[in-house]
């Protein structure tokens, strides 16, 4: 692929253009240096040609360098345009040179000039830089091996160790690199061992062999290792590759190459197996006293169960109840025995369907959202979950300023501190990247940066990787959805109740965890992982797959490169504080928790305000704030701040509202269809996009899950406004459900 970028079309701009087409390459042109950088970080070209004939339009070096700060760039062929001087002496490249470019092209606007030019960059610079490209997979590869790897030059200077050397040996590797070996204690006869070795590795063979080397402890340890020459420039030895396991001593003489990384498995095992036996014994000869020894023993164990000094809140009233009883009217005694029986099971907070169990439209939703998914045992298993590569601050450019932000960007995020905000203005504006501007201004407006210690930059980067690793062929969990969750989070933050109750610390969390919280979503629900056996489903025991994978990929992008993490200047407690905040939050956008979190917040907040303004408290400050200011409230009024943020859309003005029922319909029905490839479970029947039924799915699920959740926020938050076009809305889908029409909107 080829960039070029010249401010005016012109014959030169054409010449390449029309060798681009005679070559077969796909040619993208940028006019100015802004959307030269968003092209190139969208397409990843191969090679940018960028005008510096005319400095009147923009400064070619400066866009240059621009571009080479960011990782995409680092096999990327860019040329210089120039002007042709014939009355001049030859200038200096080495200006270009430094400022990021390859080479330069002397201005010739010959079509088949043009077409040279660039038949040789293939052949050469780019055909150089897919080789380039290949060693970041060799280098991962190495990265993930067991085995333990370390690279000299010729001259036996330590030049690269793997993770696994480091760990084998307890060194760190900047203690290694360009270090020689004979200053390592690496073996412990190495002059002798060395020579041996240099003599057979000197003509070009492999050498294999045991030996004894001493760690950085002084621990002397046993590896089997094989020492490759490999053969450069001038047909020389340029580097040797040594590859070394740790020996088991119990098959060393049998197999000497069968090694293992940590300690003797067969010690390992035998000592396992001794210990299960000892147990096994003890266990028979307690058994085995009779049944009146069996009976005692469990008499004894049920004592000491009752007399537990430790008891978890549910056994505290179920015990209360069990007293209350015995001295109740049979009634009384009834009742109470049906309240234990409720109180017994496991699913406190979870509503039975009941009459809306016959609404499959509801049965769905509640299945494939609060349900881990119907297990599998045929072994198909869906390999989307963990990637393995996550876009990183080095990979990015920065974005510009706040201050330098785009007019049109501008004008979008106008009257972002309003309900009615228009997220797909901005999302059109950004090209689906709202993300980061409407995070620089938001986080501003709340000043994150002071709180946190960071530089805007370290923040602008940051945003950028969150927003990168959203997926955007996703159609509803993608960076507008975090967007808009983020807008939602803001403007709950600036509602007066909410003001009293949360801290500094509570806002900065609530902030982040709203634009972390669906990174990386794959676009499938967590019921769908489970039965699929992905890898995420895996790693998290099926239990909050997605919501776990959330917070922990937030947390890795962000403190695995300086320019990115917004934490580094942050107290060591107040970060911890921080970060079991965000997690908390991001945790809580899980469905299977939905009603738990509602209930909870009904019984312990909006009961006890509504009973402090019956009693004609309503003016007495202390008792509020006891009830919003205690430590398990202001949890409950962060979760339900979150969850409302992350499911608002039916509380959104009526166009933005349809717009996102018809992204999370598409969304849903692309799963179904996924499902039914695969021969998984279908979770949601009803999203076929066949015979769906979108206006009665919104309904079902603004019944379900919205107005009840949304009437207790609004009890406590005051959002009149949410709540009229929460009204407005059901209006609208119980318009077109009772014209029996299954689509967005009415026919024209």
């Amino acid at each position: 692929q080829v960039l070029l970028v010249f401010a005016e079309e012109d014959e030169q701009s054409n010449g390449f253009r029309w060798a681009c087409d005679k070559a077969g390459f796909r040619c993208h042109i940028a006019r100015t240096p802004q959307s030269a950088l968003e092209c190139f970080l969208d397409k990843h070209h191969d090679i940018i040609i960028i005008d510096h004939r005319h400095s009147r339009y923009f400064d070619a070096e400066a866009l240059c360098r621009s571009i080479r700060t960011t990782k995409a760039s680092e096999n990327t062929v860019i040329i210089c345009v120039v002007q042709r001087h014939t009355d001049r002496e030859e200038s200096s490249i080495l200006p270009l040179i430094s400022a990021g470019f390859t080479r330069r092209y002397i201005e010739n606007s010959s079509r088949m000039a043009c077409y040279n030019e660039l038949i040789q960059l293939e052949f050469g610079q780019v055909q150089a830089q897919f080789k380039l490209r290949a060693c970041n997979s060799l280098f991962t590869a190495l990265e993930k091996s067991q085995e333990a790897i370390e690279i000299t030059s010729e001259d036996h200077v330590i030049q690269y160790v793997n993770p696994a050397f480091e760990t084998m040996m307890g060194y760190q590797i900047g203690e290694l690199i360009e270090k020689e070996l004979t200053e390592v204690p690496i073996n412990e006869k190495k002059a002798d061992f060395l020579d041996t070795i240099n003599s057979c590795i000197k003509i070009g063979k492999e050498w294999q062999g045991m030996y004894y080397a001493k760690k950085k402890n002084g621990d002397s340890i046993q590896q089997n290792v094989k020492i490759l020459p490999v053969i450069g420039q001038g047909g020389k030895i340029r580097h040797y590759v040594s590859i070394s396991r740790l020996c088991n001593d119990n098959n060393k003489v049998e197999k000497t190459c069968e090694c293992i990384q940590a300690e003797s498995q067969t010690d390992t095992q035998t000592c396992r197996h001794k210990d299960m036996r000892k147990g096994s014994l003890d266990v028979r000869s307690t058994t085995s006293r009779g049944s009146d020894g069996s009976s005692q023993r469990r008499r004894s164990s049920m004592a000491r169960v009752h007399s537990m000094t430790i008891e978890a809140p549910i056994t505290k009233v179920i015990n209360i109840i069990n007293a209350a009883q015995e001295s109740s009217p049979m009634p009384v005694a009834e009742a109470l025995d049906r309240a234990l029986e409720i109180l017994r099971t496991t699913e406190l907070y979870s509503p039975q369907l009941g009459t809306k169990d016959e609404d499959p439209h509801t049965s769905d939703l509640v299945g494939g959202l609060m349900t881990d998914g119907l297990r599998r045992l045929s072994g198909n298993e869906y390999i989307l979950s963990a990637k393995q590569t996550h876009q990183v601050a080095g990979s990015l450019s920065s974005p510009i300023s706040l201050n330098d932000i785009p007019p049109r960007i501008t004008q979008a995020m106008e009257n972002e501190e309003q309900w009615d905000f228009d997220i797909f203005e901005l999302e059109a504006a950004t090209h689906k990247r709202p993300l980061v501007y409407l995070g620089l201004k938001i986080f501003a407006r709340f000043g994150i940066c002071e709180f946190l210690n960071c530089s805007e930059s370290t923040l602008r980067s940051w945003l950028q990787v969150i927003e990168a690793n959203y997926h955007s062929s996703n159609s509803y969990h993608n960076s507008t959805h975090s967007a808009d969750v983020l807008h939602a989070t803001a403007y709950f933050l600036s509602k007066e109740r909410v003001k009293q109750t949360l801290d500094p610390i509570d806002e900065v969390a609530a902030l982040i965890a709203a634009t972390v919280h669906d990174v990386d979503h794959p676009g499938r629900t967590n019921s769908f992982l489970c039965n699929a056996g992905s890898e995420l489903a895996i790693l998290y025991n099926d239990t909050a797959v997605l919501e776990s994978h959330h917070a922990a990929l937030a947390f890795q992008l962000t403190t695995r490169d300086g320019k990115c993490n917004i934490f580094k200047n942050m107290e060591r407690n107040e970060y911890r504080t921080l970060r079991q905040v965000i997690i908390d939050m991001v945790l809580a956008t899980e469905m299977t928790k939905h009603f738990e979190h509602v209930n909870k917040f009904v019984n312990s907040i909006n009961k006890p305000l509504a009973a402090l303004e019956e009693n004609g408290n309503n003016g007495d400050g202390e008792s509020i704030k006891t009830v919003l200011r205690s430590p398990e409230n202001r949890i409950l009024i962060k979760r339900m701040l979150i969850k409302c943020a992350d499911i608002s859309n039916p509380c959104r003005p009526r166009e933005q509202c349809i717009e996102w029922a018809g992204r999370i319909s598409e969304e849903y029905f692309a799963q179904t269809d996924e499902e039914r490839r695969q021969g998984l479970p279908v979770v949601m029947p009803v999203f076929d996009r066949n015979t769906c039924s979108i206006p009665k799915s919104q309904l079902s699920f603004i019944d379900y899950f919205i107005i009840d959740m949304f009437d207790a926020w609004d009890a406590f938050a005051d959002l009149p406004n949410l709540m009229e076009h929460l009204n407005n809305n059901i209006k609208y889908w119980k318009g077109l459900d009772g014209r029996n029409l299954r689509v967005l909107r009415p026919p024209p």
